[in-house]
């Protein structure tokens, strides 16, 4: 009798467990019309679409043929480094030099090994396939504690998307190794989790430069939850592990690997454009139409700091002043300058009190 007690006691968590499913699954049955609009639902369609995408993404791998275009090249350019060549300006592939930072190196020389060198690609479809999917959750993950898109729009950024699936399983990019990485990032970033955020921000970067595209709003992120003196061990981690990662190209060839590695002046070639297709080529390769994009890029950049972020900006700058010893002519104008900016938002800002309690005030 005591060992049917027992046996009761540990079947009743999970009783109530499946129970509340259950409960839960006839809710959302229910208001089955809310399904894909509420975001409270998240999860359940999230769950939906990624078992839809394992027989997807099967099917795209074996139905649908593969088209060679970089895999070769990183094969190649691992290769080189496998071999002894840790020159940066060394290494070369089909489609060209090696442009990518070290993590690309380390991440793409686990997969030569784990396909037979680069030989077996079914092999890399299938690995870039689950890479998917886990890129697929940590993206639902993220609109899941952020619970502002209606879920039906997931089926359009998964399910329906050709070019997702082509940029995954069959190019085999390293632009999926990068993205999922830096998805993780936001992740823990959201957890607040943030020294494990700021390195696998690094490690996103260090597969793929364009990942520093989005550093701005890692920086406005930090400044606002540490203020500028306690961001600043954040950044050193991002810092430190590039230097880590980089070390051994480093120290063969520190200018060959930055200028490689990091090259902010390389030229796209313009059969690859899909932004801007409908330009003439002539425009899109000359200089001045990319000095003007970057023109572009730093003044929004700078039109939101100062006109959606400029109380941190403010406060940001008022605390270097006063950390700058000795002062000098700059750090004491900033000061002056972001006070008078404070006093300026302070007069033009919204009245503390709403006028019917002003009113009220006076008529005591």
């Amino acid at each position: 009798m005591a060992a049917g007690l027992r046996k009761r006691g540990r079947a009743g968590p999970a009783a109530r467990a499946a129970g509340l499913c259950g409960q839960w699954l006839r809710r959302a049955w229910q208001e089955r019309r809310l399904l894909l609009l509420e975001p409270r639902y998240t999860l359940l369609v999230a769950a939906c679409l990624c078992l839809a995408e394992v027989g997807i993404t099967f099917w795209v791998i074996h139905r649908v043929a593969y088209t060679e275009i970089d895999w070769k090249a990183y094969m190649a350019q691992v290769e080189g480094v496998i071999n002894g060549t840790y020159d940066y300006t060394q290494l070369q592939g089909d489609t060209g030099p090696l442009v990518y930072p070290a993590g690309f190196v380390y991440i793409f020389m686990g997969l030569y090994y784990a396909t037979g060198q680069g030989t077996d690609i079914r092999m890399a479809q299938h690995i870039f396939a689950v890479l998917y999917l886990a890129t697929l959750l940590l993206v639902f993950l993220i609109y899941h504690q952020t619970c502002k898109v209606p879920p039906f729009v997931f089926f359009f950024m998964c399910c329906a998307s050709y070019r997702v699936h082509s940029i995954f399983v069959l190019r085999l990019f390293n632009d999926p190794v990068a993205m999922a990485l830096l998805f993780l990032s936001i992740n823990l970033l959201l957890a607040q989790r943030w020294g494990w955020g700021c390195c696998c921000f690094s490690l996103a970067v260090s597969v793929k430069m364009n990942v520093l595209l989005f550093a701005p709003g890692l920086l406005f992120l930090l400044l606002m939850q540490f203020g500028f003196r306690g961001a600043l061990p954040k950044l050193g981690i991002c810092a430190v592990l590039q230097v880590v990662l980089g070390l051994p190209f480093l120290l063969e060839n520190p200018i060959g690997y930055l200028s490689r590695s990091f090259d902010l002046g390389r030229q796209f070639l313009f059969r690859w454009t899909v932004n801007w297709r409908f330009l003439p080529e002539a425009l899109f390769l000359h200089r001045a139409f990319h000095l003007a994009l970057l023109a572009a890029h730093l003044t929004l950049l700078f039109l939101f700091a100062f006109c959606r972020w400029h109380r941190l900006l403010v406060l940001g700058l008022i605390e270097l002043s006063w950390n700058t010893y000795p002062s000098t002519s700059c750090s004491s104008a900033a000061l002056h300058i972001c006070h008078a900016v404070i006093l300026l938002q302070l007069w033009l800002g919204p009245q503390p009190f709403p006028k019917s309690i002003q009113h009220s005030k006076k008529a005591h």
